[in-house]
């Protein structure tokens, strides 16, 4: 370290600190020092503590042992900025909780929408118009919390932290969810706060995310701090190589152990289609989302589905899982059968599975998280019913192919988010669904992990019984089984087709990959 840096004013340290979240002790005997005038990044997999060392920073995560102190009181308080998914969770429990207590009330009111959350926090119109100039807020502010997209609500956050001017912006996978132009818009945005003294902490699982203007590289591996230190020093071609091949090995090598599905008969996969949409059309008052959308689904199709945030990617899948009201106002068909006609909600759901970052939300209770997988089984937030020793033992091979044994009695809130992820994956495939939705599945995973959820799905969609619809932002996650991709814009729909899966460097991949930016 150079003797400029010596002399720099400390913001933030930390003495031989142990973290502790609930009974688990995390990162024992980590020292670290956050110096004026750097911006940093904390790399680590899934459930390695890179999150709860963000959250101890910020204050909200107890140290059990050492010292944490912030040495410049502007750094303390309201003064440190924090934007992450378990954030967007709090809010929108606090936004259910509140609309309970106006129904039982009697008091109607109306949901809280992006603009009033935004000034009732700050309050500061002038500052708020820059930031919604600067992040292209605008269409986004009447809208209400719960209609918005994940990737939407992303955005809404950054700027809730901003209106603080903070004094230190903790941005916790702050890419996820974005589509590629609001990535290169965030990294944009990002870059310009540190050129105007705004100290960045990023934490992120992708090395690619370590943007220019990043100064500075923690390092988490084995459940220790590795490594910090400035940039060029961290991020070494060795260390790098060492930090990749980190974790479980790739999920191909046990396809033949996974209790996947058996191919359809011929005659099954000439029956009706999964998904049949005719003519559809979706309008929240003035705001048109979809117009005259056409759109089947046929057994043995893997499709893609792509657009940039707003496009409506979220109120498509509302379309085909009956969460969107609106499906009953429109045809939609369903394994032959049309949304609203007689069909029984739960033989839809039987044959149905489902992954998002909605779905992730609705697990809030401390749930133990085999009980979260079994809870696949009957279709339920939570276990109601009690499972038969078979499906317990399939829970557990599942839990055991995930090397995730250890996790099974944890309470699912406490699980690190790529780690729910996982199991709400496992959730969806226990009952091998015709049909399996996912929604960004990815998101939230480390490089191990995504590699496991990209090969378990080439698995299940290269099998011919359960049909994948797949949204995606990662053009990179296009996996070989995908053989029709629909792109949605804010203006109209494009369908693009392709009868057979290419091979990964197949001039039919490219095509696709690049429908998918």
């Amino acid at each position: 370290m150079n003797r400029n840096e010596n002399n720099r004013e400390s913001l933030i340290t930390l003495e031989d600190v142990t973290l502790r979240i609930g009974g688990k002790m995390l990162l024992p005997g980590t020292s670290w020092e956050i110096r004026a005038g750097e911006n940093w990044a904390i790399l680590g997999s899934n459930g390695s503590g890179k999150s709860a060392l963000a959250r101890a920073i910020k204050g909200d995560v107890p140290h059990v042992r050492g010292k944490l102190l912030r040495h410049d009181p502007e750094a303390a308080g309201t003064r440190i900025g924090y934007v992450a998914f378990e954030l967007q969770e709090e809010i929108l429990l606090r936004e259910d909780r509140q609309e309970e207590a106006r129904f039982f009330s009697g008091n109607k009111g109306h949901a809280l929408t992006a603009g009033e959350m935004l000034l009732r926090d700050d309050g500061n119109q002038a500052v708020l118009d820059r930031l919604v100039k600067l992040l292209g807020l605008r269409p986004l502010l009447e809208h209400g919390l719960r209609t918005l997209s994940n990737g939407e609500f992303r955005k809404i956050l950054i700027a809730r932290a901003l209106l603080r001017s903070p004094k230190l912006l903790i941005l916790d996978d702050p890419f996820a969810g974005l589509d590629v132009g609001s990535r290169e818009l965030l990294a944009r945005t990002v870059a310009d706060l540190m050129n105007h003294g705004t100290q960045i902490l990023l934490v992120t699982q992708r090395i690619e995310e370590v943007i220019p203007g990043i100064s500075h590289v923690l390092l988490i591996q084995d459940g220790r701090v590795a490594q910090a230190g400035r940039r060029s020093d961290v991020l070494t071609p060795e260390r790098m190589k060492s930090f990749l091949n980190d974790g479980k090995p790739f999920l191909e090598k046990h396809l033949p152990a996974l209790p996947l599905p058996a191919k359809r008969t011929a005659t099954e996969t000439t029956a009706a289609p999964l998904v049949e949409l005719k003519h559809v059309a979706v309008a929240y008052g003035d705001l048109v989302v979809f117009k005259d959308l056409n759109w089947t689904v046929r057994r043995g199709e893997n499709w893609a589905v792509v657009g940039p945030n707003g496009s409506g990617k979220t109120t498509l899948l509302g379309m085909i899982t009956g969460d969107n009201l609106q499906a009953y106002a429109n045809e939609v068909y369903l394994f032959g059968k049309k949304r609203g006609e007689g069909e029984s909600i739960w033989d839809i759901r039987r044959r149905l599975g489902v992954v998002s970052p909605e779905l992730q939300l609705q697990y809030r209770h401390p749930v133990p998280a085999r009980e979260v997988i079994l809870s696949g089984f009957f279709d339920s937030i939570g276990l109601y019913r009690k499972a038969t020793e078979e499906q317990v033992a399939l829970a557990d091979q599942w839990l055991e192919f995930l090397d995730m044994t250890d996790r099974a009695d944890r309470p699912f809130n406490r699980l690190s988010y790529g780690e729910k992820r996982l199991m709400l994956i496992v959730r969806a495939m226990v009952k091998t669904p015709e049909l399996l939705i996912l929604d960004e599945p990815c998101q939230g995973l480390d490089r191990s992990n995504r590699e496991m959820v990209l090969a378990l799905m080439q698995g299940i969609g290269s099998g011919g019984s359960t049909g994948l619809i797949y949204i995606t932002h990662h053009q990179e996650e296009l996996i070989p089984c995908i053989n029709h991709v629909l792109k949605l814009q804010k203006v109209g729909h494009e369908i693009i087709s392709r009868l057979t899966g290419p091979g990964p460097d197949s001039p039919e991949k490219n095509s696709l990959q690049k429908a998918a930016r």
